[in-house]
Formats: structure tokens, sequence, C-alpha cells
């Protein structure tokens, strides 16, 4: 356990599983209070919970879908009530269904911009409200390699990471005298339960999974929630307290 994010409220969407617990632990174990934020009510308590029980550190859950305005100040609102401020926002809900340009429906294509940019654009600006008040703080968008090019079968997923790497350097600009950062993760390729899922449907065990990785990423070996936790952590920090608009690539040089 640290102190590097001590007296700091981060809140992190999408915090239930995958990403978003490996970063929400961490940041707890770092001595900050975690806003978890996500769809499950069982999975949000089974976080908090181990954040109390591990780190003694405060944390809440809640239950937000943030592909609605609504619920993005919803959560907003609920994190700064509880504990009078936000100190940093990370931006990591987001969904991944395949499709390619040729057969994404309109219905595919609106649920994963919903989620993936409206979501992290609505909560952002929420946040930036409401650190406009206290005297700046930090926002980290998980990205992705996909939001260079992306994979043939991601399109509509691969440009909603696109417009979310816009909206990290818009902030950036346009915030920083304000003491409100923005920067963005590359988020390499990631053994998620979600990921896990969708290749044991294709017949994958998650060995073979770890298998493909290890041959295909440059690195040679698929990268872990705990890996883009250490990255986000030194984004949320005062450490980073100069570090704006930048593209921390963690993904072991897969995309290069």
């Amino acid at each position: 356990m640290g102190n590097r994010l001590a007296g700091k409220v981060v809140v992190v969407t999408g915090g239930t599983k995958g990403i978003g617990k490996g970063i929400a632990l961490m940041c707890a174990s770092e001595a900050a209070t975690v806003v978890v934020n996500g769809r499950n009510e069982q999975d949000g308590a089974r976080v908090v919970q181990t954040i109390q029980e591990t780190y003694c550190a405060e944390a809440l859950f809640v239950k937000a879908d943030i592909s609605r305005e609504k619920a993005c100040k919803q959560l907003i609102d609920e994190a700064v009530g509880r504990f009078g401020k936000i100190d940093g926002l990370v931006n990591n809900a987001g969904i991944f269904p395949r499709g390619t340009m040729v057969d994404t429906s309109e219905e595919l294509f609106d649920s994963i911009f919903a989620v993936n940019m409206k979501g992290a654009f609505f909560c952002s600006m929420y946040a930036i409200q409401s650190m406009l008040k206290t005297g700046g703080g930090s926002i980290v968008h998980m990205g992705s390699t996909n939001g260079y090019k992306g994979g043939k079968e991601l399109a509509a997923y691969s440009c909603s990471k696109g417009a979310l790497l816009t909206l990290n350097r818009h902030i950036a600009a346009h915030y920083a005298r304000e003491h409100i950062r923005s920067n963005w993760v590359t988020v390499g390729w990631v053994a998620s339960e979600g990921e896990i899922e969708l290749y044991q449907n294709r017949g994958l065990s998650p060995d073979e999974l770890m298998k493909m990785g290890e041959s295909y990423i440059p690195s040679g070996r698929m990268q872990t929630p705990e890996d883009m936790a250490h990255g986000t952590i030194f984004l949320l920090s005062d450490e980073a307290s100069q570090v704006t608009g930048t593209e921390l690539h963690i993904n072991g040089g897969l995309g290069l």
C-alpha cells in the first residue's frame, strides 16, 4: 500500500470488473477514496467490500448506465454529494461488440458510441464542472490500440475510441489553465472477462488465448488490468502535475 492518491476522490466508470476493477482496487491501495460505477449491483458491492476490507479505504458504488446523459450527471452528483469533490475521473466503461464497416447496424453503432463516447463526454463534462470549483483534477481516458485504425471486425468500436482520443486532446488543450489535466492510456490486449468469453464462444480456451497473445504481441505476453492500473495511478497522481494531453501506450508494443 502507498499514499500516492491520499486525500483524492476518484471516480471509475465500469469499475466492477476487468480493467476498471483493477484500477479501482489499485486506487484504493494508494489511499484514494473510490467511487465505483457500473450496472451490476452485486459486482459493485463486492468491489466496495474488497476495498473496505483489504485497504480500509472509503468506497461507494453508484449504479448508473452512463450511456444516458442523466445517469452521468447522477454519478458525478452522488460522488460530490457524498465526498464533497472529485479529484480524478477514469473513463473506463466501454463495450466492444464486433462488426465490420459493411455489416454494422445503426443500432449497434449507436449502442457502442452511447457508452464509449457519449458516456465519457458527459461524465467528463460534469466532472469538469465540479473540478472548476475545487481547483482542478485529472481525467484519464482508457483508450485502445484500435483508436488509431482498428481491427476490421471493430469498425464502430475503433471509431468510438478515435473520438475519445479527440476528447482527450480537447480537454487537455482548453482546461490546462484551470489545472484540469486529461490523458489517454492506449490499452493493449487484455484478457478481460469479456475477451475470454468472446474467444471461448469461438472455441478457444483461456490458455489458448494467452498463447495467441504471446505470439502476437511484441512484448511476448498479453497485458493485465494491473498493467493498466499502474499507468493510470501515475496520471491521477500529483507526480503527473505537468502531464496532460499525452498518449501513454501500455500495449507491449502492439500496434506500433
